[in-house]
């Protein structure tokens, strides 16, 4: 095939890669991600064909433009995929909550590990007296009844107290999610501890009669905090098992892919917890009425579960499993096509016979 010819051939392509470049470079119209796909498919074609036409034509003029063609569809498609914006919201709405529907099984375990000892010995204690005293002096569950509790909540400027309440749920997250190196016992042993120790509060409460003010200052964060310490704990019995079970895959590699996740997970999480740091400190304290502070906690609770189940379910069904850099169904990186690979329609054809011949976009 003589250079015009070649040249002909796939001028359609050339053109349609370089109006694809110019659409993604101007300000006035947006480029859907069906275009970047068909950029990018287009960018691996072009590249296959500079590399044959360097090899069988050494034409300066074909390669300039062609090198030059490429130049600019590889800075549209690296811009795009290095944009912050973009990468931030690819983490909100595919790759944090893929990450926490992907482990749903294990936030389903940890729920148990808290919330069991959390009922058995709350229940336990409140109707049990006699134990209730021996586990903390009467003298000092009255203190706690009266005056303690409540005025946990306003120990502090509304503002400073929210921000001490983010980084300690940060803090217990992270050594739940850390914890899960040892397998099992490590997450099982703080949820358990944390589920026992709010037991025990409710219990308390309960027992002086103040049961209605215990509920109607733990549940407008509490909702919201207990379930992102569950999902952490989730994160770190993930890591247990990967090192319990690794499946077909060696322990390092399954470590590795559940390490991650959890990473994934924990970084997330931070959001939930300035959330529900802002509800303790703004919102658990303040004069409104106990109903319309629990419907608060109930809602962004509610909002939570729709979130996670609604993006992170379908995140998973088209294959995601919550690890950073996971591409979206269909689309392939440059990275991922062989550009040294000659176009099947630049072969010489057999004699008699038609060469192939592609259609373009």
């Amino acid at each position: 095939m003589d250079i015009d010819r070649y040249t002909q051939r796939h001028d359609p392509t050339w053109r349609r890669l370089q109006q694809l470049a110019d659409r993604a470079r101007s300000t006035r119209r947006r480029v859907d991600d069906d275009e970047i796909a068909e950029l990018v498919s287009l960018y691996q074609r072009v590249s296959a064909q500079l590399s044959h036409a360097r090899t069988t034509y050494a034409d300066p003029a074909l390669n300039a433009r062609l090198s030059q063609l490429l130049g600019e569809a590889r800075v549209v498609i690296y811009r795009r995929r290095s944009n912050p914006a973009r990468a931030v919201a690819t983490f909100a709405t595919r790759t944090f909550p893929a990450a926490v529907w992907f482990s749903r099984r294990f936030i389903a375990v940890a729920a148990l590990a808290f919330l069991v000892p959390a009922f058995a010995f709350g229940i336990w204690l409140a109707h049990s007296p006699q134990v209730l005293d021996a586990s903390i002096p009467p003298e000092l569950q009255q203190v706690i009844a009266q005056k303690e509790f409540a005025d946990y909540y306003r120990s502090d400027a509304a503002q400073n107290f929210a921000g001490q309440v983010t980084v300690n749920n940060a803090f217990v997250a992270f050594l739940t999610f850390a914890l899960g190196v040892v397998p099992v016992l490590g997450p099982v042993s703080v949820l358990f501890n944390n589920g026992l120790n709010v037991g025990v509060m409710g219990a308390v409460m309960h027992h002086a009669g103040e049961g209605p003010q215990f509920w109607g200052l733990i549940l407008p964060h509490g909702l919201l905090e207990i379930a992102s310490i569950l999902v952490a704990g989730g994160a770190g019995l993930q890591l247990s098992w990967a090192i319990i079970a690794p499946g077909d895959r060696t322990r390092a590699a399954a470590l590795k892919d559940a390490g991650l996740r959890s990473v994934v997970i924990v970084i997330g999480l931070v959001a939930c917890f300035v959330v529900a740091g802002f509800i303790e400190g703004f919102v658990t304290p303040s004069e409104l009425p106990t109903a319309m502070r629990i419907g608060i906690g109930v809602s962004v609770l509610a909002l939570f579960v729709a979130y996670i189940v609604g993006f992170g379910r379908q995140a998973v069904c088209d294959g995601a499993t919550g690890l950073f850099g996971e591409e979206s169904p269909g689309r392939r990186t440059p990275s991922q096509f062989d550009t040294d690979r000659p176009d099947p329609a630049d072969s010489p054809a057999e004699p008699g016979t038609e060469p192939l011949r592609t259609t373009t976009a």
